[in-house]
Order: structure tokens, then C-alpha cells, then sequence
């Protein structure tokens, strides 16, 4: 069934808001954090091993869409700290396998923790019907994430 202008450019403007909120939302949330000095790079790293496991160089260099080589800084900076270690690849010895320390485990969860304690607070302040149409409307973005 044919939809029209009107219903098309509707959902072109709802894109193009809905993708800035996201985006000012996810950049807001990301800036809250524990006292410390991990960039927001080490962090995404750490994040897609916390999430993914334990990855490649490669795959991690892949995941977080950077060059090897600047994969290879952040990895070193994560090491010197203790959140990441390299074990042998279990079956190409030219390979290593990178996974977070139990350290590292600790700082990812104290980052979710301020993160999420900050977005907590700012949605307790807004109403019962409001925090119900974002539920919903996080239903809703999970569903359009899936497809």
C-alpha cells in the first residue's frame, strides 16, 4: 500500500529527530563518568570487550571502526593499566586474544554505574506519563534496532 507525502515526509522528520536526540542523549551520557583519566576511546574498547569478550586486535580494531594501529596505542594504554590482558590465540600463534581484566571488569561497571545513575536521576524528574511514553518508546527503538 502506497503511503503518502505527507506520511513520508512525517516519518523523514521523526527520522532526523529522533536520530539527533539519540545522539545529543547517547554524547551526554557518555560524558558521565568516574573521576578518571580513560579517554573515551580506551573506554569504548574496554566497553566492546566487556560486551563482545575476548576479540582479536583485529576484531577489536574492527569493532570500534579505527585502524589497527590506533587500536594498538589504546590497547598498550589499557594494559599499562591493568583493564586488559593478551593471552596466546588458542589456534594461530601469530595471533593474541584480548580480554578485560577483572580490573577492568571493575572500572566498566563503576562508568555503566555513573552513567546510569545520571539517567536515572534526570528521568525521576520527569512525570509518571512521561517516563511511561518513554518506555514505550524504548520498546519501540529496541524493535527498530532489531530489524
Amino acid at each position: 500500500m502506497e503511503r503518502s507525502v505527507a506520511e513520508r515526509t512525517s516519518a523523514e522528520q521523526l527520522a532526523v529527530g529522533l536520530r539527533e536526540a539519540i545522539t545529543r542523549l547517547n554524547r551526554r551520557v557518555r560524558q558521565e563518568r568516574p573521576v578518571g583519566d580513560l579517554t573515551f576511546s580506551q573506554l569504548s574498547a574496554l566497553t566492546s570487550l566487556q560486551l563482545a569478550g575476548a576479540l582479536t586486535p583485529r576484531e577489536l580494531a574492527d569493532v570500534e571502526r579505527v585502524q589497527p594501529p590506533t587500536m594498538t596505542k589504546i590497547v598498550g594504554k589499557l594494559e599499562d593499566r591493568g583493564l586488559v590482558a593478551r593471552t596466546p590465540h588458542p589456534t594461530d600463534r601469530r595471533q593474541v586474544i584480548l580480554a578485560a581484566t577483572e580490573q577492568g571488569r571493575v572500572v566498566f561497571a563503576q562508568f555503566e554505574k555513573a552513567r546510569n545513575e545520571w539517567l536515572a536521576k534526570q528521568l525521576a524528574e520527569l512525570t509518571p506519563d512521561e517516563r511511561d511514553t518513554l518506555e514505550r518508546a524504548a520498546q519501540i527503538l529496541q524493535q527498530v534496532a532489531r530489524a
